[in-house]
C-alpha cells in the first residue's frame, strides 16, 4: 500500500506519515501542491492525504486536476473546518473522503486503508498460492499452516507477489509499490528482500527467478 501525503505543515506531515508507517503502509511526503501533482504524475498511489489549504496549487485545484485526468488514486482530503457545507464541497471538488482536523491516527488509518482496497483490483482478504495463505487484514502468512515470521518488508514483497496471481513482477514494480520514492533504484535491497523471504518461505522454492524480474 503506497500513500502520498500532502500537508504543508512539517510537523503534522510528519507525524501523519510515521503513523501510516507503522501499519505497514510505504510513505512519501510533499509539502505543496506542485509536488504532489508531480509526485502523481511520476509514481503509482493508492492513496494521496490531501491537505485542502495547501499553499502554490491549492488543494481543491489539486482535485480538480486529479478529477480531469481520470486518475486512479484515492484522495482523502483533510482540512481545519469541518462544516457540513464544507465537506459537500470537498466532496464535489473530486475527494474520495473527507477528515476534519482534529483527528484521531485510528480513524486516519481505518479510512486510508478503506480507500486503498477501493484502488484496488477486487481480490479477497485472504490470499491463497504455492501453499502460501496471505491474512491481509491481519496482516500475518502461513505456508502449510506454518506461520511465517516476516518483517514489515517481506511481507509487502510477498502480497505484491501474491496479488500478482502469477504473472511476472519486476524490480522497478517491486521498488515502486513496497518501497518509498527515497530508496536507492541501483540497490540490491529488492535481491537481498526476496533472499530472505525466500529462505522464511522454505522448500519448495516459491519464488522464481525468471526472464523480467520475479514470479510466485
Amino acid at each position: 500500500m503506497r500513500i502520498l501525503v500532502a500537508e504543508d505543515e512539517p510537523t503534522l506531515a510528519a507525524l501523519v506519515a510515521r503513523g501510516l508507517r507503522r501499519h505497514g503502509m510505504d510513505v512519501d511526503v510533499v509539502h505543496d501542491g506542485t509536488a504532489a501533482l508531480h509526485r502523481l504524475a511520476v509514481a503509482d498511489y493508492d492513496v494521496l492525504v490531501l491537505d485542502r489549504d495547501l499553499p502554490g496549487h491549492h488543494g481543491d485545484q489539486v482535485c480538480r486536476d486529479l478529477a480531469q485526468q481520470g486518475a486512479r488514486v484515492r484522495i482523502l482530503m483533510l482540512t481545519a473546518s469541518g462544516t457540513l457545507a464544507e465537506r459537500i464541497a470537498g466532496l464535489g471538488l473530486g475527494a474520495d473522503d473527507y477528515l476534519p482536523k482534529p483527528f484521531a491516527y485510528a480513524e486516519l488509518v481505518a479510512r486510508v486503508r478503506a480507500l486503498a482496497r477501493r484502488s484496488a483490483s477486487p481480490l479477497p482478504p485472504v490470499l491463497e498460492r504455492e501453499g502460501i495463505t496471505l491474512d491481509t487484514p491481519r496482516r500475518q502468512a502461513h505456508r502449510n499452516g506454518r506461520y511465517l515470521p516476516l518483517s514489515r518488508k517481506e511481507y509487502a514483497v510477498l502480497e505484491v507477489l501474491m496479488r500478482a496471481r502469477g504473472a511476472v513482477v519486476s524490480t522497478e514494480h517491486l521498488l515502486e509499490h513496497a518501497w518509498d520514492e527515497h530508496t536507492d533504484p541501483f540497490t540490491t535491497v529488492v535481491k537481498t528482500t526476496v533472499g530472505k523471504l525466500r529462505a522464511k518461505l522454505g522448500a519448495p522454492r516459491a519464488i522464481r527467478t525468471v526472464p523480467g524480474g520475479y514470479r510466485l
